[in-house]
């Protein structure tokens, strides 16, 4: 097992953007697009996004051969579309999965790089990137942690596990920033600096 799978997680409410978040355009492609090509690119495979049930991205998004997963529950916050995803991916043969936010399409690959540069190491099986400091996304879970991971619960995500299980984690230092987009200021603020 040496494949990095990726998963997509797209079931947000986007109740403080006001709904459909993901497809708001930037730069001309709907959020989640941005996201869906940042994982080709970074050759993660397979891919699973997980996604509300009344979510219309068959028209409104490029689709390769990523496996969509419906969240029937995404107002139970981000754990219920982690656990759904892990346990698409327990049926794979992946060594490691990279956990990313649909709402964040400024990642590049080369930031990507700098995670999965880091895997590998079973003793501390949760790498999460730092930049400038301040831990963020995308987290990368080695297969020895997904047990750990679909034991989350609510909307605060991979931050349980850096509380409960700090002895298994380990930072790695991002350059740039990786913001999200939660509101449409914050859309509009990216798409002012590509």
């Amino acid at each position: 097992m040496t494949a990095t799978a990726g998963l997509i997680l797209a079931a947000g409410t986007s109740r403080r953007f006001g709904g459909r978040k993901l497809l708001a355009a930037l730069d001309g492609q709907p959020i989640l697009q941005h996201v869906l090509d940042l994982a080709h690119a970074a050759g993660l495979e397979p891919v699973v996004v997980v996604a509300p049930a009344d979510a219309p991205f068959d028209t409104t998004v490029t689709w390769r051969d990523e496996t969509r997963v419906v969240n029937p529950r995404p107002e139970e916050g981000i754990s219920s579309s982690v656990r759904l995803g892990l346990a698409q991916l327990n049926g794979t043969d992946a060594a490691r999965t990279l956990v990313l936010l649909g709402d964040q399409p400024r990642l590049t690959p080369a930031q990507i790089a700098v995670v999965l540069d880091a895997a590998g190491d079973e003793s501390r099986p949760i790498v999460v990137p730092r930049y400038g400091g301040v831990p963020g996304n995308p987290v990368l879970l080695e297969r020895a942690a997904w047990g750990l991971a679909q034991s989350l619960t609510g909307d605060a995500g991979m931050s349980q596990l850096f509380r409960a299980r700090p002895e298994l984690v380990r930072y790695v230092d991002v350059p740039g920033a990786n913001p999200d987009i939660d509101t449409p200021a914050d859309l509009a603020t990216l798409a002012a600096r590509p």
